[in-house]
């Protein structure tokens, strides 16, 4: 994998390739600044005429001499490869990458006898692998499952009775919970070697060791076919191809990743004006709830999740009310209850369509399950953030605040999620003809 350098200059950029890649900014051969990108020119003149307006840019290329780059074959290799050289050099301008609350990995407990693979925040296990940083659970999720349709792994961290959802699904191949029911030892040695091999092939993909997987693929089936074996290749064809098509394709879209980035700044934003008023250690995961509700007839709710700063639509609930309530409170009192009866991920930010009565209520939710998750209101005319301690202290950032805006957004979507299905559950009570089925939980 070679480095091509060219000198920090916007006329040299001409002998840069429109393909994917990773680039990196050097102040005397030490890396200062990498990154990566479907079009290595594009990104790089983007660099040069955003340093007219921004400081950040402007320093970065201030203080480079040199830039190299390397060229992939997709961008996911791209994204794999930047993680690793970034974890290798931390570079003082990627500073996402630099602060520990932003550092996300992929952990495989390498030393389990069935090998799991996470999600993490923090390297806090010397028996583990770690692969990254990367910038968003998103692109991470993406990865892997690119990764699990080629070689299935387990995400369990207990063995079941049964096996687990996603060995249903052929994502989980051999199941671990499945190994160890099976009474004869032959068998389960063999399916315990078959998850082993698939754990350390996951591990070569995410180490950038690609080819030296495709060649022992082609080669056992080289094998299979001298033996006439020929019905044993089918599957390790079958991988082949999903492998090379994994490594082929650009499955991820620039647009979108220009999106995290935006969304990073208003969790960023989010993240340190709370921080005057209250302990906020992440920002992954934000849940907002409103009431949607007319003469207490119909009444529902709903949840809406945003992750990363990004609406996760399949992360939605509706909730219809299913005791009798005198007021908004109860009915709130109700949701959150039966939200928080499930097993379902703990957010790391709640926020309550209301003022201070609304903050109460979530209160004494939490002090009765024993739960403790950060906690604001948004109330209305004009907006405001009410602070979940016991102060209940009223603020009101300026009206562009991106972390504000964050909070706006997660109320818009709230309330048009809520009302959509208050309008839905009317409709059927008044016979009216409604567009699909909605299921409340």
């Amino acid at each position: 994998m070679s480095h091509q350098v060219i000198s920090c200059e916007k006329s040299s950029l001409g002998s840069v390739p429109t393909t994917s890649g990773i680039y990196i900014f050097k102040d005397n051969a030490k890396p200062i600044y990498i990154g990566k990108s479907v079009n290595i020119r594009a990104r790089l003149k983007s660099h040069f005429e955003n340093a007219k307006v921004d400081l950040k840019e402007k320093a970065i290329i201030d203080s480079s001499k040199t830039i190299s780059y390397i060229v992939t074959d997709s961008e996911f290799k791209a994204l794999l490869l930047e993680s690793k050289y970034i974890q290798k050099y931390k570079p003082r301008y990627n500073v996402r990458w630099r602060d520990d609350k932003s550092y996300l990995y992929i952990k495989v407990t390498i030393k389990d006898i069935y090998p799991k693979i996470f999600i993490t925040r923090k390297e806090n296990d010397k028996k583990s692998l770690y692969f990254g940083p990367f910038s968003s659970v998103r692109i991470i999720r993406s990865i892997l499952k690119e990764i699990r349709r080629v070689f299935p792994f387990c995400t369990q961290k207990q063995l079941t009775k049964q096996k687990c959802f996603y060995a249903k699904i052929h994502l989980c191949n051999p199941c671990p919970s499945e190994i160890e029911k099976l009474k004869n030892e032959k068998e389960k040695i063999q399916a315990q070697k078959t998850y082993l091999q698939n754990i350390k092939n996951v591990v070569k993909v995410l180490d950038g060791k690609t080819e030296l997987i495709l060649k022992k693929l082609y080669l056992s089936i080289k094998e299979f076919n001298k033996t006439e074996e020929f019905e044993k290749s089918i599957p390790l064809r079958e991988r082949i191809l999903r492998l090379e098509g994994m490594l082929s394709n650009k499955r991820f879209d620039e647009n979108m990743i220009d999106q995290y980035n935006q969304s990073t700044k208003q969790i960023l934003a989010l993240q340190v004006l709370l921080g005057k008023y209250m302990i906020v250690d992440s920002l992954c995961r934000i849940e907002c709830f409103d009431m949607s509700t007319m003469t207490f007839e119909n009444s529902s709710a709903s949840m809406v999740v945003f992750t990363d700063g990004l609406s996760d639509k399949k992360e939605y609930k509706r909730f219809k009310i299913k005791q009798e309530a005198n007021s908004d409170f109860e009915m709130f009192d109700e949701v959150l209850k039966r939200r928080f009866k499930n097993n379902w991920p703990m957010p790391d930010l709640l926020i309550v369509d209301g003022g201070k009565p609304q903050v109460r209520v979530a209160q004494r939710v939490f002090e009765s399950l024993g739960i403790t998750v950060p906690l604001i209101g948004i109330a209305k005319r004009p907006d405001r953030l009410i602070i979940g301690d016991d102060t209940l202290q009223t603020i009101k950032p300026y009206r562009h605040h991106l972390g504000f805006r964050l909070v706006q957004a997660l109320r818009d979507e709230s309330h048009r999620f809520a009302k959509k299905y208050h309008l839905f559950l009317r409709g059927k009570t008044d016979g009216i003809k409604t567009d699909g089925i909605m299921k409340s939980v």
